[in-house]
């Protein structure tokens, strides 16, 4: 069977073909996260011969004789597509979305084209609840990044929510979609992505360190097995330790190498010689040099580039280039 990321680099070679007025006008039908994925592939694109990009286009185009040979809105076909091309647990959401989508729903998923700021000046004043059933509608980074901008108390009380989120009635869930067109131009909603302890694990992943250890904290206070929980799902720098050897070496070709030397900086010397083992003699001795070298930098830098590193993993897990577990390490 093809991998995501095999999928993923086919999409990229289809989109160059295009050009770019076909190109542009489809990526208006994909999600944020399908253009980032498909975007950064086409960047990556290196090595790619007039075979690859015949072939391409053949399945492409045996693919659209199959559509065309179909009755048009077939619910069957797009399972049987979808579930070929990204697998039955990844096709499962998105068929869901797709398949839903003509109910007229829409608002939330604008959220996510909007700045943080205004999303969470557009429902800070709404209760806990409400506030929680966006926010796991939302990409994660977007939810994380709303999260920091509201007050404490209401940021603990919404992760809470998040953390403990069951569904929603789909009558009430049409009723503030309904509520959030009248503010927006109304964007397909999306279902897939729920609540629950992972859900909010993943949104304090996005924050800073010091926004992460306020969260988790008070959460404690207020709930100590529900936080040993969501700490448990968390993934945070210092477990890319655990990663396989392969998965290291996928993450390096992704980062700035003097970006990572930043983020090694104070780290576990496990974590240091678990990049330098799968880099090039030349590279780790650069790497030995650089750390060797390095004078006092700003808590808040290392931090900053930490995440940039995690963010890479995070995206090359979620295109099935490999897994992430949360290392459970304990706040203190």
């Amino acid at each position: 069977m093809e991998t995501a990321d095999k999928h993923i680099e086919q999409c990229a070679i289809l989109m160059l073909s295009l050009g770019e007025d076909a190109a542009a006008e489809v990526f208006k039908y994909l999600s944020p996260r399908e253009v980032q994925r498909i975007g950064s592939a086409m960047a990556n694109l290196s090595k790619i011969t007039r075979g690859d990009v015949d072939q391409v286009l053949e399945n492409f185009r045996q693919e659209a004789d199959q559509f065309m040979a179909v009755t048009l809105g077939s619910d069957d076909y797009i399972r049987s597509v979808l579930t070929k091309a990204l697998g039955t647990d990844r096709a499962a959401g998105l068929i869901e979305d797709i398949l839903e989508a003509s109910d007229g729903s829409g608002g939330i998923d604008a959220l996510n084209w909007l700045d943080p700021a205004g999303v969470a000046e557009l429902i800070q004043d709404e209760p806990p609840q409400i506030i929680a059933t966006i926010l796991v509608h939302l990409e994660r980074d977007r939810a994380s990044a709303v999260v920091e901008l509201l007050n404490e108390r209401i940021r603990t009380d919404v992760l809470l929510r998040v953390a403990t989120f069951g569904g929603v009635q789909p009558a009430a869930l049409q009723e503030l979609t309904e509520v959030l067109n009248d503010v927006l131009s109304g964007q397909s909603i999306k279902r897939s992505k729920m609540g629950g302890v992972r859900a909010a694990a993943e949104i304090i992943n996005y924050m800073s360190t010091s926004e992460e250890e306020s969260v988790v904290s008070a959460l404690r206070d207020i709930d100590n097995d529900l936080a040993d929980d969501i700490v448990e799902e968390m993934f945070v720098f210092e477990n890319l330790v655990d990663l396989e050897d392969s998965a290291i070496q996928l993450i390096l070709r992704e980062i700035d190498i003097n970006l990572l030397t930043i983020a090694l900086k104070g780290v576990p010397q496990e974590l240091t010689d678990k990049f330098m083992k799968n880099m090039s003699n030349r590279a780790a001795e650069m790497l030995r040099d650089d750390l060797e070298a390095q004078g006092p930098i700003r808590i808040s830098r290392v931090e900053t580039e930490q995440k940039a590193i995690l963010q890479v993993a995070r995206n090359l897990a979620e295109s099935g280039a490999f897994t992430l577990t949360g290392g459970g390490d304990d706040y203190v």
